[in-house]
C-alpha cells in the first residue's frame, strides 16, 4: 500500500491515488495510479519544472471528485521565498482533468521547461493486489500533434489512455511538456485531458454509458447537492455525529457505481482501492444499513442482482441456478478467465440476503411493482438453498468451492482463509457451514412467506416456507447451541462437529431472529462482555481464543459494518440500552478517523490505546463501514417500517443529546423523528 500521504478521488468505478503533490509513481503492488473498470490507466503523472521535482506545500481534498495541490519546485524554507508556485486542479467523473497554474513571483522574467512524464503499465487491478504483473499483451505508446496515446493490446481486449491539453504542448513516447516565458507576476495555465477507452474480447464497447459528462465538475456538484438534498437531515448536539452523518452520505455518493448495462442507475460499489466493483453481500449489507436514507439504491441493486442471478451449473465461477453473485470484474484477468469474476459466484449469504432486501424494501417504499417484478428471481433463490446450497442433506447452507484453484476457501462474510475454526485453533475440513448464514436463511424464508401471502397470491407457498423456518429455527437451536459456553458456535464441520469458539457472528443471529427469546439475554451478555466487547465495539473473535489477534483480519479486528448489524439485532430482542452502548463505541471511534469509519481497526481494549488503531490495509471508503452510521442512527431511534406507518421507539445514551431526524422517506410520504439520549452507560457496564 502507498505511503500515508497518499490524496484519493473517485467517482464510483473510476479512481485517482496520488502522492500528496499530485504526482504518480506506481509499483506493480501499490494500488496508486488512475484506474477505472479494473484497470489501472495511468501508473505513471509526475510533474517537473526545469527538471526539478514538485514539493507539497498543501493539499485539499475538495470533493470526493476533486482535489487542489499547492505546490513548489525544490524546498521552500523560512529564509529563501519561492520564486515560483504551482497549482493542480484534478477532477475525476468518467475521466481525469486537471488544470495546471503556474505563477511567477519573481521581480524577473523566468523561462521554463514544464513536463509531465506519463506512463501506463495497464496493469489489471487483480495483478496489483496479488503483487504479480505478467502482463501477456503489448503495451505502446503513440505520441501524435495533438495527443498521447498510450495502449495495451491483447487479441480483441484493449485499453487506451489519450493524454491532450488545451495548451499546445510536445508530445513524445514518454510524456508531454511546454516551454514557456512568464513575466513577473504572470500566470500561465493550461488543461490537461486524460480519456480512457476500453474495447473487451468481443469487440464490445466497455465505456458505453460510462462516456464523460459534459462540463464534468459541475455536473458532479449539482449530483452531489441534489444527493444531499433529497437524504434526510440530521440536526444534533452531538456536533460529532452530525459530521459524520455527512461524511457518511458523501461518501455513499462517491460510491455510487453504475455497471455497465443500467444506463447510469446506480449501486453501491465495495470499497477504494480493491472493491470498486458489484458485490451481491456488500451491496445488498450497505442498502439494508441505508435503506431510511437513500432508498433507490436498493432497487438498482435487487435489479441487477436478480438479472444477473446464477442460472447453470458452472464449476469455474461456482454458479448454481438461483445463486446471486458474489462478485463482478471488468479487467483483463476476468476477460480472459485467469481469474473467474465475470462474474463468480462463490458466497452463500447474498442468495438468502437478497430476499431479505427485497421484503425490508417493500416493507420502506410500498414498491410492490419490484416485489411482483421479481418474484422468480426470489422463487430461484429460496430453491437455491433447499436444493443446491445443503450439501450435507441436513437442511442448513453449507460451502466449499468447486474452482480450488482460483476459488474462495470461505464463502461467509469472514472469508480470509484462517476465520473458521475450532476452539483449539485447527481449521475444519469442508463443506463448512456458518452460523450467521443459518439465520438468514430463516429470515429469507419468514420474510418470503409475507410475500408469497399478500403479492404473489400463493398462501399455499406461505405456509411451507414458514413450516419450513420454524423447523430450521428448532433444529439450529438445537445443533448450534455451545452448552458450556453458553452461545452459539461459529461453525459446523460436514460430521456435525462444533467449530465452538465466540464471535460476533453471534449478534447478526439476533438481527435474523432466529435465538430462542430464552437464550437471547445471553447473547446480550456476551456481546457487550469483556472478552467480545473492547469499549470501542465488538470484536470479530473473542479475546482468549487461540486464534485472538486484535490486528487479525477476521480474528480480532472490530468491523463496523458487523457492529451495526449487532446492535439492530440488539434491538430487536429488546436490548435497547446494549444496543445503544456499541452504538456509542463505534460513533466515538468514528471521530478518530474524521467521520470516515474504515473497513477494520485494532480489537485492543480501549483502556490500552487511548484511540482505534485503524488496520493496515483497510479499505477507505468502504461501503458498508460508510452505511453504518446510517444503521446506527436507525437503531438508536428506534425507526422500523410497521403496518404502513413508521414506528420511532428511541433509546440513546445520555452523552448523544438531542437528535432530529427530518423528512425520514417511505410508504408514509416523509415523518420526522425526535429523541434525546437517556441511557446510562455508565450504569450499564456496573
Amino acid at each position: 500500500m502507498a505511503g500515508g500521504n497518499t490524496v484519493r478521488i473517485l467517482d464510483g468505478n473510476t479512481f485517482v491515488v496520488s502522492e500528496d503533490t499530485g504526482d504518480i509513481e506506481a509499483t506493480p503492488s501499490e494500488p496508486t495510479g488512475l484506474f477505472s473498470i479494473d484497470t489501472r490507466f495511468l501508473s505513471k503523472w509526475v510533474m517537473t519544472v526545469n527538471g526539478e521535482r514538485l514539493n507539497a506545500l498543501s493539499y485539499d481534498d475538495l470533493q470526493y471528485f476533486e482535489a487542489r495541490f499547492f505546490l513548489v519546485p525544490g524546498l521552500a524554507t523560512h529564509y529563501i521565498d519561492a520564486k515560483l508556485s504551482v497549482i493542480r486542479e484534478r477532477t475525476v467523473g468518467g475521466s481525469f482533468r486537471e488544470t495546471v497554474t503556474i505563477l511567477n513571483h519573481d521581480e524577473k522574467a523566468v523561462d521554463l521547461e514544464i513536463r509531465i512524464a506519463a506512463g501506463s503499465d495497464f496493469a489489471d487491478l487483480f495483478q496489483v493486489k496479488d503483487e504479480i504483473l505478467n502482463k501477456k499483451g503489448e503495451i505502446y505508446s503513440e505520441p501524435e500533434q495533438d495527443r498521447l496515446r498510450l495502449g495495451y493490446r491483447r487479441g480483441n481486449f484493449k485499453r487506451e489512455t489519450v493524454i491532450s491539453a488545451s495548451v499546445p504542448a510536445r508530445y513524445d513516447h514518454q510524456g508531454l511538456a511546454w516551454t514557456i516565458h512568464l513575466e513577473p507576476n504572470e500566470q500561465w495555465d493550461t488543461a490537461i485531458e486524460v480519456q480512457t477507452f476500453a474495447i473487451g474480447p468481443s469487440g464490445r464497447d466497455l465505456r458505453m454509458g460510462l462516456q464523460v459528462r459534459e462540463t464534468e465538475r459541475q455536473a458532479l456538484q449539482r449530483d452531489l447537492e441534489q444527493w444531499l438534498a433529497n437524504a434526510p437531515k440530521v440536526n444534533t448536539e452531538h456536533p460529532e455525529l452530525a459530521s459524520t452523518y455527512r461524511r457518511s452520505l458523501i461518501d455513499l455518493a462517491a460510491l455510487r457505481f453504475s455497471p455497465l448495462s443500467l444506463g447510469g442507475q446506480t449501486l453501491p460499489a465495495a470499497g477504494l482501492p480493491w472493491f470498486m466493483t458489484m458485490f451481491g453481500r456488500d451491496s445488498i449489507l450497505t442498502c439494508l444499513q441505508v435503506l431510511p436514507f437513500a432508498p433507490a439504491l436498493s432497487k438498482t441493486t435487487l435489479r441487477i442482482l436478480g438479472a444477473l442471478q446464477g442460472t447453470r451449473f458452472d464449476d469455474f465461477r461456482d454458479e448454481d441456478p438461483g445463486r446471486i453473485l458474489h462478485e463482478m470484474r471488468y479487467g483483463e484477468t476476468a476477460a480472459f478467465e485467469e481469474q473467474p469474476h465475470s462474474p463468480y459466484y462463490g458466497s452463500v449469504d447474498a442468495t438468502p440476503l437478497f430476499v431479505v432486501l427485497l421484503d425490508e424494501y417493500e416493507k420502506w417504499t410500498g414498491d410492490v411493482a419490484l416485489v411482483k417484478e421479481l418474484e422468480r428471481e426470489c422463487r430461484a433463490a429460496l430453491k437455491w438453498i433447499d436444493d443446491y446450497a445443503d450439501l450435507v442433506g441436513n437442511g442448513y447452507i453449507w460451502y466449499e468451492r468447486r474452482n480450488t484453484d482460483t476459488g474462495l476457501e470461505n464463502q461467509c462474510w469472514k472469508d480470509s482463509w484462517d476465520s473458521i475454526s475450532y476452539a483449539d485453533g485447527k481449521l475444519p475440513p469442508f463443506p463448512r457451514a456458518t452460523c450467521e448464514v443459518q439465520g438468514y436463511a430463516y429470515d429469507a424464508k419468514m420474510r418470503a412467506a409475507r410475500l408469497a401471502r399478500e403479492f404473489w397470491d400463493d398462501p399455499a407457498y406461505a405456509d411451507r416456507l414458514e413450516c419450513q423456518a420454524a423447523a430450521l429455527k428448532e433444529q439450529f437451536n438445537r445443533d448450534w447451541w455451545v452448552a458450556d459456553g453458553e452461545f452459539y458456535a461459529l461453525g459446523l464441520d460436514p460430521d456435525g462437529r462444533q467449530c465452538d469458539v465466540l464471535s460476533s457472528n453471534i449478534g447478526h443471529l439476533l438481527w435474523s431472529g432466529i435465538v430462542n427469546e430464552d437464550r437471547a439475554a445471553k447473547i446480550a451478555e456476551h456481546l457487550i462482555g469483556p472478552r467480545l466487547f473492547s469499549g470501542w465495539g465488538v470484536r470479530t473473535l473473542a479475546e482468549g481464543e487461540v486464534r485472538y489477534n486484535p490486528i487479525g483480519y477476521h480474528n480480532g479486528t472490530i468491523w463496523p459494518f458487523d457492529n451495526s448489524f449487532i446492535a439492530w439485532g440488539l434491538r430487536r430482542y429488546g436490548f435497547a440500552e446494549e444496543a445503544a452502548c456499541i452504538a456509542n463505541g463505534i460513533l466515538d471511534a468514528a471521530r478518530y478517523f474524521d467521520g470516515r469509519l474504515p473497513e477494520a481497526f485494532g480489537g485492543y481494549h480501549r483502556e490500552l490505546t487511548k484511540f482505534p488503531v485503524e488496520y493496515p490495509t483497510a479499505c477507505s471508503p468502504q461501503a458498508w463501514s460508510t452505511g453504518t452510521p446510517l444503521l446506527l442512527i436507525r437503531t438508536m431511534l428506534g425507526l422500523e417500517p410497521h403496518e404502513g406507518h413508521l414506528s420511532v421507539d428511541p433509546r440513546l445514551p445520555v452523552g448523544m443529546g438531542r437528535i432530529e431526524v427530518l423528512d425520514i422517506p417511505g410508504r408514509w410520504g416523509k415523518v420526522d423523528a425526535f429523541a434525546r439520549g437517556r441511557v446510562d452507560l455508565d450504569k450499564l457496564a456496573a
